[in-house]
């Protein structure tokens, strides 16, 4: 195999890298903290055998599909339908020698193929597949929603499995209302789930909740998602498995390593194409470095953020310094893989406070999604309360309008506009149904990189500050502020004056921050462009 047809792992630091040296007014230094994000992306060539384990360790994926049969899958009777289509039609799909169970949900879990009672998974070939069908199409539904019960079985199942990629996909449409009635709840149960597998979960019908799927996914580092018609979960199955068996790379780390003296790693966490913490594991023994581990990569690009913090005592203004080393680490592949070089986390520590107080556009726009996403929450929230929360309902989801609008994300400006009365009015459309929101709740989530300006350079090379860079995340304007943002010291609308030092002031919690800011970045998160001084 030549070097064009390896898979490629390639890797990308983006950042500002000033820092305050100043001391705080009592005249000590503090530490303080640098963002960055990593840009990591998978690209395999066109006809690569995908899913590929390491010698001798067996097929490539163990599969757990989970299907809700709580009483209320029967109203209306099409989402058990659904989901038994959906459910048979992935079994079909899975390659020969794939390890795979079906699961039923209650208020306790059962395996439904290879059968109750039993502990190891069947092994997929043509015989096995047709069996797991006709169990499958017996399926009824009665009893109540225990979700952690029904993921610890699966946990049990695929805990001695040696496939590179374990997966659980889990359909719902209910809210988890007998937790209490299982032997463990489901916070502990996603603490020892979490590292063994990844779990996709998917909503059907007008009662499941979106935040408990965001949590069940975001601990096990799936995605959330949801049909609005029963008829549509079979294509949605197809394509989620379509996208498993093509797994290039079933498990990548990002190993950093701090290497300049007082450097403390704080937080790493993925903020494309959704939200997940990471937790770090030992990267070996003796030094410093932690690895954090994501899993099921195909043909992709995702975005993480790195905050480190830093010390300034003792160091010269204007000296870049390496704070951390980023790797990217893939254990245990069996194809022929092309790593990137390890790149530098830095820090210029500076005096001027216009220098100190940009931010890399990746980080800021990482900042809008989560305004946003708490923007909806706000006005849901405001909407439960009837006509009593109507005109905060109606604030929260202009605010969220303005927000996606400047992220320029389409798919979330479209799912707020599901919600709003008429284009423009930022009211709430009369007649929205508690599933409406949970719709928009799920998209809320979502998160997308930017559009590359044309002709720019390749997204990803490091900003160091300097006028017109790009970076991962970096929007078209380079760093120009805002369509219509006014050179002169004020934004169009407003009356914000720009300070000598480049700053403006927020008049609520008197936050400073660029001249381009849009919204506030302190507490209050107000509209700065277009407001009074």
């Amino acid at each position: 195999m030549t070097v064009a047809e390896e898979t490629e792992v390639t890797l990308e630091v983006g950042q500002r890298t000033e820092l305050p040296a100043l001391p705080d007014p009592a005249g000590h230094h503090r530490e303080r903290e640098m963002h960055a994000i990593l840009e990591i992306g998978v690209r395999c060539p066109a006809d690569a055998p995908h899913a590929t384990p390491a010698p001798g360790t067996g097929p490539a994926l163990a599969e757990v599909l989970i299907v809700d049969t709580s009483r209320s899958m029967l109203h209306p009777p099409a989402k058990l339908h659904a989901a038994k289509d959906a459910t048979a039609a992935a079994v079909r799909m899975l390659p020969f020698g794939t390890a795979f169970a079906v699961l039923a949900g209650r208020f306790e879990a059962t395996v439904v193929h290879p059968g109750p009672g039993r502990q190891v998974l069947a092994v997929a070939r043509p015989g096995e597949r047709e069996a797991a069908e006709r169990a499958v199409r017996l399926l009824d539904a009665d009893g109540g929603t225990a979700i952690g019960a029904w993921l610890d079985l699966a946990r049990r199942l695929l805990k001695d499995q040696a496939a590179p990629v374990k997966h659980v996909l889990l359909l719902t449409d209910g809210r988890n209302e007998h937790d209490h009635r299982s032997r463990r709840p489901l916070e502990t149960v996603l603490d020892a789930c979490a590292g063994q597998f990844v779990c996709d979960a998917w909503g059907i019908g007008d009662d499941w909740d979106a935040e408990l799927l965001l949590t069940i996914t975001r601990r096990l580092h799936g995605r959330a998602r949801a049909v609005r018609r029963e008829s549509e979960l079979t294509a949605a199955y197809e394509e989620l498995v379509a996208g498993l068996l093509g797994t290039a790379v079933p498990e990548l780390r990002i190993r950093l390593t701090p290497t300049t003296s007082g450097t403390v790693i704080r937080q790493v966490k993925q903020v494309v194409p959704n939200e997940q913490e990471l937790q770090p594991v030992p990267a070996g023994p003796g030094g410093r470095a932690a690895e954090y581990v994501t899993r099921a990569w195909g043909d992709e690009v995702r975005h993480f953020q790195v905050v480190l913090t830093a010390d300034p005592t003792g160091r010269e203004s204007g000296e870049e310094l390496q704070l951390a080393a980023v790797e990217v680490v893939v254990p245990g592949v069996g194809r022929p893989l092309r790593l990137p070089p390890p790149r530098p986390i830095l820090v210029r520590w500076t005096d001027d406070p216009l220098d100190a107080s940009r931010q890399h556009p990746g980080v800021r726009r990482h900042e809008l999604y989560q305004r946003a996403s708490a923007a909806v929450a706000q006005a849901y929230r405001a909407w439960l309360r009837g006509a009593d929360g109507r005109e905060a309902a109606d604030r929260a989801l202009t605010r969220a309008l303005a927000l996606a609008a400047e992220l320029g994300d389409a798919q979330l400006l479209g799912a707020l506009r599901l919600i709003e009365s008429a284009p423009g009015t930022g009211r709430i459309r009369p007649g929205l149904k508690d599933v409406d929101w949970q719709h928009l709740i799920l998209s809320s989530a979502l998160t997308t990189p930017p559009e590359p300006p044309s002709g720019a350079s390749v997204p990803g090379s490091r900003d160091d500050g300097g006028a017109g860079g790009t970076g991962p995340g970096e929007a078209a304007s380079g760093g120009a502020g805002p369509a219509g943002a006014d050179p002169g010291g004020r934004h169009p609308g407003g009356t914000l004056p720009v300070r000598p030092d480049g700053l403006i002031e927020c008049p609520d919690c008197r936050w400073l921050g660029p001249a381009d800011s849009v919204y506030c970045g302190g507490d209050c998160g107000r509209l700065l462009r277009g407001a009074p001084a």
